[in-house]
Order: C-alpha cells, then sequence, then structure tokens
C-alpha cells in the first residue's frame, strides 16, 4: 500500500495594497457576460435611447438594468424576442418574459441582467431611469452635511373677501348624549 502526499501549493507573492484594491474595483466594475449579449441584440435590432444602470446594492432583483424603446408595438416585441433568442444561443436561459402578447412593456428577465423594452409613452410614464437614479444619488445616511435643502415654501395668498352672495357656514350639530345599556337587574 502506497500513501501520497498531497500536492503543494505554490505560495503566492504577497500583493501590495494599492494592487489588491485596484483588482477589487476592476472586479467590481467586471461587466456580467449576459450584459453584452443584450446590448449586442439591441444595436442588431436597432432598440432606440438604450440605457444601462447599475442597481447593484440596490435591490436584490438584478444586478443591471437595460432600459430600451421600440418605435412601435410590433418593434418592441421583435426587440425582446431578438433578446431571448441571443441568450439562448450564449447558453443563458432567461427566468421569464412578460408583457409579450401586448408589446407596450416587454420584461425580459435574465441572470443578473434585467431588460425593459418599452414604447415611447410607456417609457416616459413610468420613468424607471429617473426611480432607479434618483434612488443611486441619495446621500449616506448620517450625511448631514450633504442632505439636499427643501424650497421654502411660498407664503400663501390672503383669502379674497367673501361677499353677501356666500352662504355662511352651517353650525355644527351637538353631539348626541350617550345612552347607558338599560339593566338587566
Amino acid at each position: 500500500m502506497t500513501s501520497r502526499k498531497p500536492a503543494r501549493r505554490a505560495a503566492r507573492p504577497a500583493a501590495s495594497a494599492t494592487k489588491s484594491a485596484a483588482a477589487s474595483s476592476a472586479a467590481a466594475t467586471q461587466l456580467p457576460p449576459q450584459l453584452k449579449i443584450v446590448q449586442d441584440a439591441l444595436e442588431d435590432m436597432k432598440a432606440v435611447d438604450v440605457r444601462v444602470l447599475d442597481v447593484r446594492g440596490m435591490t436584490d432583483i438584478s444586478d443591471w438594468m437595460v432600459i430600451s424603446s421600440g418605435n412601435s408595438d410590433r418593434h418592441v416585441r421583435s426587440i425582446a424576442d431578438r433578446v431571448v433568442e441571443q441568450s439562448k444561443a450564449a447558453g443563458v436561459r432567461p427566468f421569464g418574459v412578460e408583457g409579450a402578447n401586448e408589446g407596450e412593456w416587454v420584461l425580459v428577465d435574465l441572470p443578473d441582467v434585467m431588460v425593459h423594452v418599452m414604447l415611447p409613452r410607456t417609457r416616459e410614464f413610468y420613468a424607471l431611469e429617473e426611480l432607479w437614479e434618483r434612488t443611486a444619488s441619495k446621500p449616506a445616511a448620517g450625511g448631514a452635511a450633504s442632505k439636499p435643502r427643501r424650497p421654502a415654501a411660498k407664503p400663501r395668498a390672503a383669502a379674497p373677501p367673501r361677499g353677501d352672495d356666500v352662504a355662511a357656514p352651517r353650525p355644527r350639530r351637538a353631539a348626541a348624549p350617550r345612552r347607558r345599556p338599560a339593566s338587566a337587574g
């Protein structure tokens, strides 16, 4: 019987703090492969006004949101179909596709990437970019100095004088006295 010794691992040289910080920031900004697939599919189908939002740390739903528009409901459906088709070809299966029947807003849920393809009027109405960008630009907790100031309230204009034709306010009715329950005695 022969005993095998475990293989020795090669010792890594100690990296300096700046190199490891640079490597971690590069890894943090590394885009998932699904995002490249989505961007290529949107460009191929001539999607309009494509926006990529980094929502890491803001939601557990996804790390990236891609919002784009199509010129018609048929164009919106075609764009979403191409995103699904290209994703499947690359070996990435969507978790789900919603809204493909109506074509006003189609949502393609991929791992780490949420793709919204909308008609321009639907996109303007829901304003997802403003919602997620506003969330990202909120100041950190405890940052009182960076807190945005609200504009002072405008003073209200005095009410116009009432004329004789305006009915006087109705007097309040007095509350009815409470009744005591009859004693069963």
